[in-house]
C-alpha cells in the first residue's frame, strides 16, 4: 500500500518508476492539491500549494516537470512546474473552456488535453511546445472522447469514446487523423501504453485488461484482449484509476479499501499481475 487511507485520485508514474504524483482531497476545504509519493524510500511530500483544486499531474519525459490543472483563476486552466518543488507556477494554456491535462507525448512536443462545450461535450485537443503554440482540435465529435495518451513512438494515440452508446477504448493516428480501430468490444476505458508501444492496458468494469498491439507499420495492428485481474476500482469518473510500470508488469491501482464500499480511498500496488502474465 502507498501512503495512509485517502481520499485519492489521478496518480501518474514517473518515467524512471520511482515516484507517483497523486491528487489527495483535503477532507475540510474539499479540494485537492498534488502529492509525490516516493516508492523507494516510502515518503510524501506535498507539491501544489494553492488553495484551488490542483488535479491532473503528468510528468515531462525527463521526468523534470509536471503538468497539472487548476481552477485556481475560476476556470480549470494548464500550468506547469518543475518536479523537483523548485520555481513557480507557469500557467501554459488559459481561456474560459475548462480543460483538463491527458497526457504528454514522450518526444516533448505536445500536451494533450480534453475540453468540453455544450456542442461536442469532451473533446481532445493537442497544446504544442513549439512555434505559436496555438492549440489543435485532435477530436471534435458529437461524442464525449477523453482519457487519451500518447503511443512511446508518437504515431497513436488511445482514448475512451462513447460513440458506440457506451464507452470504448480506441486508437487513432497521431498527429493526423489517418486511421481509426476500436480496441475493446464490450466496454473499456482508460487505456496506457507499455514503454516500448507493443501493448496496450484498459480497464472492463472492475478488470484490467491487456492487448498485444503492433504500431511499427502503416497499419496498426490489434491482437486478442485478455484479463489480468480483477480488483476493486474507484468509480469511473475519475481519471487514471490505475497506471502502469514501463515494463507492463506492474500496476498501481487507485481502489477502494477492502473492509467496506464507504471506506476511504487508498492507493495500493498491486503485483497479482505479475503472476498472471
Amino acid at each position: 500500500m502507498v501512503g495512509e487511507p485517502g481520499d485519492y485520485s489521478n496518480p501518474a508514474l514517473s518515467p524512471d518508476d520511482k515516484q507517483v504524483a497523486v491528487c489527495l482531497r483535503d477532507p475540510q476545504t474539499r479540494t485537492r492539491d498534488i502529492w509525490l509519493f516516493d516508492l523507494i524510500r516510502g515518503t510524501a511530500s506535498r507539491f501544489t500549494f494553492d488553495p484551488a483544486d490542483d488535479v491532473n499531474p503528468v510528468w515531462s519525459q525527463d521526468g523534470s516537470r509536471i503538468v497539472f490543472t487548476s481552477n485556481r483563476k475560476g476556470v480549470r486552466d494548464i500550468y506547469q512546474k518543475m518536479a523537483d518543488g523548485t520555481g513557480e507556477d507557469e500557467i501554459l494554456l488559459e481561456s474560459n473552456e475548462p480543460k483538463a491535462v491527458e497526457d504528454w507525448s514522450l518526444e516533448g512536443r505536445f500536451i494533450l488535453y480534453s475540453m468540453h462545450t455544450p456542442k461536442t461535450e469532451g473533446d481532445l485537443w493537442g497544446l504544442p511546445l513549439f512555434g505559436d503554440r496555438e492549440p489543435i482540435p485532435l477530436l471534435r465529435q458529437a461524442f464525449s472522447e477523453g482519457e487519451a495518451q500518447v503511443s512511446p513512438d508518437g504515431r497513436w494515440i488511445a482514448y475512451t469514446s462513447d460513440e458506440s452508446g457506451r464507452n470504448e477504448v480506441y486508437v487513432q493516428s497521431f498527429p493526423e487523423p489517418a486511421g481509426k480501430w476500436q480496441i475493446s468490444t464490450a466496454g473499456g476505458s482508460q487505456a496506457r501504453w507499455r514503454r516500448d508501444g507493443k501493448e496496450l492496458f484498459y480497464t472492463a468494469g472492475q478488470r484490467i485488461m491487456a492487448v498485444e498491439v503492433k504500431t511499427d507499420s502503416a497499419r496498426f495492428e490489434v491482437g486478442f484482449s485478455k484479463a489480468l485481474f480483477e480488483t476493486r476500482l474507484r468509480e469511473h469518473f475519475h481519471r487514471n484509476r490505475f497506471v502502469v510500470t514501463a515494463d507492463g508488469r506492474r500496476f498501481l491501482v487507485n481502489r477502494l479499501v477492502e473492509e467496506a464500499a464507504s471506506a476511504p480511498i487508498t492507493v495500493v500496488l498491486n503485483w497479482t499481475a505479475e503472476v498472471k502474465q
